[in-house]
């Protein structure tokens, strides 16, 4: 993986294996994704505390990893997750984090 593009970073996003939901894009650095892969648990790196966090470490509402892609580039992953707990992945309560509508599809700005 190339993580020299963001400062040690990639970008990773978390998409529900059954239904190809996006739910959430998070951060790795090296270690989270290290950890990801051996534990089959989402961990990611937190830009603002400067930490790496296990997705539902305290909601319990963790991503079962099922597999991992990598782009062309390899500077960016996306994981096929289990929603695990009470499946409500964004921290705002909802199942996923992308809810708010910019664009619609008959091309009306939101």
């Amino acid at each position: 993986m190339d993580f020299t593009k963001l400062n040690g970073l990639i970008p990773a996003i978390a998409q529900d294996d059954e239904s190809g939901e996006v739910l959430m894009v998070g951060f790795m650095n090296e270690e989270a994704l290290n950890l990801t892969l051996s534990s089959g648990y989402a961990t990611f790196y937190s830009r603002s505390r400067q930490k790496l966090w296990l997705k539902g470490e305290t909601s319990g509402n963790r991503l079962a990893v099922r597999s991992v892609l990598t782009d062309c580039d390899t500077d960016a992953v996306v994981m096929r997750v289990v929603r695990q707990g009470d499946g409500l992945v964004c921290h705002e309560g909802t199942r996923s984090c992308f809810t708010k509508e910019l664009l619609k599809a008959d091309g009306g700005a939101r």
